[in-house]
């Protein structure tokens, strides 16, 4: 597997080594052992989720501020930008965004630590996800950051107007967020 840090080092794109052929590919899409030594900490994965969504769906940007979950994200079937915004008050980087192409066909993944909101847009068809966490969702606990928010000032790459959920519509600005410390 290549790690590459993105501009906020703590989030990760993972290129994983493909092996392929004339009857298609095989990769190892995770691996504990491989996993804790590349970031460095063991994590334990306790649920994976798979959404499905249509061209222009903005999910996010959400988080939990308590039960915090790290998450592994990739895609199986078609294309999103995901993006990573820093949410963690006493970071350096508080407050900025990292992005990035996510698909079926690249197979990369993105590894978005705990302190950090979370979202996606679809930018093919349809395409799914798969994303493990680190806990279990608790909507008690869940907060939303308006995706767009201008302070943050994520370029999303939208054709056309993104499709909300009506809870995603109520998203808050990054300064009146219940952040992390």
């Amino acid at each position: 597997m290549k790690i590459t840090p993105l501009a906020i080092p703590e989030v990760l794109l993972i290129q994983p080594e493909i092996v392929g052929d004339e009857r298609g590919f095989f990769l190892e899409s995770y691996s504990q052992r491989q996993f804790d030594e590349m970031i460095g900490r063991h994590v334990t994965f306790v649920q994976d989720n798979h959404s499905r969504s249509v061209k222009n769906v903005l999910r996010g940007l959400h988080y939990q501020i308590r039960q915090a979950q790290s998450k592994l994200v990739r895609v199986v079937l078609g294309e999103i930008f995901d993006v990573a915004v820093d949410i963690r008050k006493s970071s350096p980087t508080f407050g900025r965004w990292v992005g990035t192409r996510l698909s079926a066909q690249n197979k990369h993944q993105l590894w978005v630590p705990e302190g950090f909101a979370h979202g996606f847009v679809v930018l093919s068809d349809v395409a799914e996800c798969l994303y493990k966490v680190s806990d279990y969702y608790a909507p008690e606990h869940e907060r939303i950051i308006a995706w767009d928010d201008a302070d943050i000032g994520v370029e999303w790459p939208l054709s056309g107007e993104p499709v909300l959920s009506a809870k995603d519509k109520t998203g808050t600005s990054l300064f009146d967020a219940e952040v992390f410390a």
